[in-house]
């Protein structure tokens, strides 16, 4: 309460003793509930007649209203002038579409395959044609 602690209250309750009395404390104490009492409902209707005076709810009501409009005006400004992310979201949409086809992993090492056959000998060019020529030789 105001900001005082329990033995803050319990020296001003033991001073309040030792000054007023047993017999005067209980009726001061009375006095001093309804002075709050009294204060803190004379504030309330202070509050109550200023606001009913300046009309705040309703001033209140349409600043929150114009804020609103303020907030989604910004938004459909900066939508329209945002174009930058607009086209360089279509343009990665468009390059992403061209990548999606899976790609193969490339190696500098050309995939061979293990076979337990022998390879023939490639003969050069010169000795194939004359051997052609033997065979035909032969066959005539």
């Amino acid at each position: 309460m105001f900001g005082m602690g329990f033995t803050e209250i319990l020296i001003i309750a033991v001073i309040a003793i030792l000054f007023l009395g047993p017999d005067k404390l209980p009726s001061t104490m009375i006095e001093i509930a309804k002075f709050f009492r009294n204060a803190k409902s004379a504030i309330g209707n202070v509050k109550d007649t200023i606001e009913e005076e300046m009309h705040v709810a309703d001033i209140k009501s349409e600043a929150l209203q114009y804020k609103a409009q303020l907030e989604e005006a910004s938004s459909q400004l900066h939508k329209v002038t945002d174009i930058k992310s607009t086209v360089s979201s279509e343009i990665d949409s468009i390059l992403n579409d061209e990548d999606d086809a899976p790609k193969k992993p490339t190696s500098p090492y050309a995939e061979e395959q293990v076979t337990f056959k022998k390879k023939k000998k490639k003969e050069p060019a010169e000795e194939k044609s004359d051997v052609k020529i033997e065979e035909e030789i032969k066959d005539v």
